[in-house]
């Protein structure tokens, strides 16, 4: 195996990182659900296209397509076990966008709107990065 893909998928990481990924997989598949499907009472693409252009995310619809299929398939990702590396690490950078450009002027706490959340899962997300997948992984099982 060559030694790039060796690095993207090795994991000394236990069970516990099995199970963050495993859970922040689920937050992150379901809201992306929510942008490209309209499942759990979501917008769809044209909806969330249509705040992605009220926030100054233009094109909108192509930001929401972004977005949304970054939730979804690294969410999946995430969730199997498969290329978490390269999966967190767009989550990072769509969470980054997130408490940056919706969640930062309300402050901390979700009541108003703020990052929490986010941060929780962007701790997740770089968690995940940096300990690889986690023992129950198709990464581990592919890596050896």
């Amino acid at each position: 195996m060559s030694s790039l893909i060796n690095k993207v998928l090795f994991t000394r990481a236990g069970y516990g990182l099995t199970v963050l990924r495993i859970f922040v997989g689920i937050i992150f598949a379901a809201h992306g659900s929510q942008k490209l499907f309209g499942l759990f009472g979501g917008y769809g693409i044209a909806g969330t296209a249509q705040y992605m252009e009220s926030l100054g995310l233009a094109p909108g619809h192509l930001m929401a397509i972004l977005a949304g299929g970054t939730e979804f398939f690294a969410g999946l990702a995430l969730i199997i076990g498969l290329l978490v590396r390269p999966a967190a690490f767009g989550l990072i950078f769509l969470s980054l966008v997130a408490i940056f450009t919706v969640h930062i002027s309300n402050g901390l706490f979700m009541a108003n709107n703020g990052y929490e959340f986010a941060l929780a899962l962007l701790g997740g997300s770089v968690a995940v990065l940096i300990e690889g997948a986690g023992k129950l992984s198709a990464d581990r099982a592919i890596a050896g």
